[in-house]
């Protein structure tokens, strides 16, 4: 009698393992390949990236290249334009500061590797290196968020 109530909770504990497993792995996507990798991550940081909180901004374009570059460009009306840059096998980790509807995704590097660069800014161009990107974000929950790490991750081994 003992025997066999150890061994259907035993039961029931690799039961519930192996859907928790397939949940994890669910908010973990694995990607089969470069370019199913590289469309939902552009898709998620499109979707993601808060340009409502960018006064007088006109385009912008954030996007992740072929060649595993981030990219990150901004124009404002006064023709000012700041530009971000690095590959992602510098790629370190991916912190975010804020609540699920509105924070700050901070994207981070090795070392200085993120290239920083200003045009037609009134107070002079920039040409420097950073070790952390902040972009402003938008309706980024915790598994969206962890899907974005993995795919960085991912990208990162490419």
């Amino acid at each position: 009698m003992l025997k066999s109530a150890f061994t259907s909770i035993r039961s029931v504990g690799i039961i519930l393992f192996l859907i928790t497993g397939g949940i994890s792995s669910y908010a973990f996507q694995c990607y089969t390949d470069k370019q199913q990798c590289l469309t939902w991550s552009n898709g998620c940081l499109d979707q993601a990236y808060d340009y409502s909180t960018e006064a007088q901004l006109k385009k912008w374009d954030i996007s992740i290249t072929n060649d595993c570059f981030l990219r990150f460009r901004k124009t404002y009306n006064n023709g000012k334009q700041e530009y971000y840059s690095f590959k992602l096998n510098r790629f370190s980790d991916l912190d975010y500061w804020g609540t699920a509807h509105s924070g700050l995704l901070r994207i981070k590097t090795q070392a200085n590797d993120i290239i920083v660069q200003t045009y037609n800014d009134p107070k002079g161009n920039i040409d420097s290196m950073t070790t952390v990107l902040s972009i402003p974000a938008k309706n980024m929950e915790p598994e969206r968020l962890d899907s974005l790490r993995q795919a960085l991750l991912q990208l990162k081994m490419l």
